[in-house]
């Protein structure tokens, strides 16, 4: 069988057939995980992104290549989660910049592409390791190239690069020590492998007729899903700031819509230029846009106004428009006699545009609170299990009437997607490389609304190296680890992102591991504890504490997050 020439739609098809096929062993991928932590996740990471790649690609009906990988990336960069969900993202906007000329492929418009999304992806990594799916990109698409000057067989392209990937995967334990330590190969290699396979798969005209590829939409996001709730948010947002009538509501819509940007206008889209122009229509405006969409959240009271500017540049879709003071009357009826409005408390951009915007990773409604108290804006809900998406930071981002943004990550597989949401939008942004909550929490407070970005910068990153963080969880299998022989359903402490201790239940876990924390010069200990702990574990803990470190200071917080029952730091 020859296959001479890739069009959009079988390029399509072979990317339908890589995430399903990704996502039918996403947990398998998951399991790879080095540490054997309940919070392995790059298979489903991966699969998540890819996702998002392929509900962005469905929605484009050209048979152009170059329509097609361009729409595909879009949604990846976007979706994209964790580290491994921002470097495949990473080698697909390379392979979509490869091909954006091509109506169709043949065999080296195909390798040229492999080649420039490795390119592409190994700058987007500041440190690229070896061993990892960077290094299974990089040798199948070299193999490509090779392949492409002896054939224009795609198929025996494909079934070289499949066959090379697959080879590469396997030598990636002699390149990562670590891997080779704990028995596995590169989860992110292996997903990747899984992905090509299914191009393979799709070029054979082996269909896959399971279920579509689906997406999590578990992340919160900046605009809510339920427009009532959102808007019924935002009025009860403005009673509690002291707009107690409704005639006190300047700008009485609340209006969200899209453009679909013509490109063959004469006036060309700026989006500080749109953005400006919106102020003179109304407030709480939120602007995200890409090459083609500009998505559009306003205040505003003369509809008339808005909607003709932005239909100059471009077809209206997706218009919904809320009568705020309808909804204040409701919110308002409701809350009698309880003195506030009953619905769900929301953050949203105050009047004027302020100095500094601060926005933390982290999973379980304590740890928000505390995030909160501290001075962050928002919170996103993510971390272990569960990264957020680039397009969760942008949303976020977009919403915090600020000049200047700071990220705490406070996971090192969230880093690399903040990083890439930092660069999409129209803000200063830092992204500060916390890898835990309890770091975040150093950094934050070490924040000096009054100094420089770089300033804060500075403090905030050598505030993370002050403190020594540990976290307890249960161990997912049983393996072997730097000397420490861990049985699967034990509990496992980890300092400073090593696992140091095991122990059979928690409670023991963390009196180990705090044995291996703190030293002579330590004055402060802080825990948070999670969902499932009790009080008199609790405690038990501060009498274990008081009994034989009775000069450190103790500080303890209900973080009630899931899977670490205890985040720990000692300064």
């Amino acid at each position: 069988m020859k296959q001479r020439k890739i069009n959009g739609h079988l390029f399509a098809n072979m990317i339908r057939q890589g995430a399903k096929n990704l996502e039918k062993h996403a947990k398998n991928v998951d399991a790879l995980n080095v540490f054997p932590v309940p919070d392995g996740d790059t298979g489903t990471n991966m699969s998540l992104s890819l996702a998002s790649g392929v509900n962005e690609m469905n929605k484009v009906s050209s048979n152009s290549v170059a329509q097609v990988a361009k729409a595909l990336s879009k949604g990846l960069l976007m979706g994209a989660r964790g580290n491994s969900g921002v470097i495949l993202s990473q080698l697909f906007r390379g392979f979509a910049k490869g091909v954006e000329s091509k109506e169709h492929l043949i065999a080296q418009d195909f390798a040229a592409g492999l080649k420039q999304g490795v390119e592409t992806a190994y700058k987007a990594v500041m440190k690229p390791v070896e061993g990892t799916i960077l290094t299974v990109a990089k040798d199948a698409a070299k193999v490509a190239e090779e392949k492409a000057k002896q054939t224009d067989n795609l198929l025996e392209l494909m079934e070289a690069v499949v066959a090379e990937a697959k080879a590469s995967l396997m030598r990636t334990p002699d390149l990562l020590p670590i891997l080779k330590q704990v028995g596995v190969v590169d989860s992110g290699g292996q997903g990747l492998v899984y992905v090509y396979e299914g191009f393979l798969a799709a070029l054979r005209g082996e269909i896959d007729t399971d279920e579509a590829v689906s997406t999590d939409e578990s992340v919160p996001k900046a605009f809510s899903e339920n427009k009532e709730v959102h808007v019924q948010n935002e009025v009860a947002e403005m009673m509690a700031q002291g707009v107690l009538s409704e005639d006190d509501i300047k700008y009485g819509y609340c209006t969200e819509f899209m453009i679909r940007l013509d490109q063959n206008q004469t006036r060309s889209f700026q989006e500080s230029e749109f953005r400006r122009q919106l102020h003179t229509y109304g407030d709480s405006i939120l602007v995200v846009s890409d090459d083609e969409l500009v998505k559009v959240h306003i205040h505003a009271e003369e509809l008339g106004k808005v909607l003709g500017y932005a239909q100059s540049f471009g077809e209206l879709t997706n218009i919904k428009i809320e009568n705020m003071r309808e909804q204040f009357r409701e919110v308002k009826e409701r809350g009698k006699g309880a003195g506030q409005p009953s619905v769900p408390h929301v953050d949203l951009p105050s009047a004027t545009e302020k100095n500094y915007g601060i926005v933390a990773v982290g999973m379980g409604d304590g740890i928000a609170e505390i995030f909160k108290s501290l001075g962050a804006d928002e919170v996103i809900y993510g971390g272990q299990t569960m990264n957020p998406s680039t397009q969760a930071f942008v949303d976020v981002m977009e919403s915090i009437r600020a000049k200047q943004v700071i990220i705490l990550p406070n996971n090192s597989n969230v880093i690399l997607t903040a990083q890439q949401a930092a660069q999409l939008v129209d803000k200063q942004v830092a992204v500060i490389s916390t890898q835990n909550v309890m770091q975040g929490i150093a950094a934050l407070l070490s924040f000096n609304p009054s100094v420089s970005l770089e300033e804060n910068v500075q403090a905030m990153s050598k505030a993370t190296e002050g403190v020594v963080t540990g976290q307890v969880t249960h161990a997912t299998r049983d393996t072997e680890l730097d000397g420490i022989t861990i049985k699967k359903g034990h509990y496992i402490g980890i300092k400073d992102g090593k696992i140091v201790v095991t122990a059979e239940k928690a409670d023991d876990a963390l009196r180990q591991l705090i044995g291996r924390m703190i030293s002579a010069e330590s004055e402060i200990l802080t825990l948070i504890y999670g969902e499932d702990v009790d009080k008199a574990e609790i405690e038990a803990f501060q009498a274990f504490m008081e009994d034989n470190y009775p000069d450190v200071e103790i500080e303890v917080h209900s973080g009630k997050q899931p899977l670490y029952p205890y985040l720990v730091s000692v300064e």
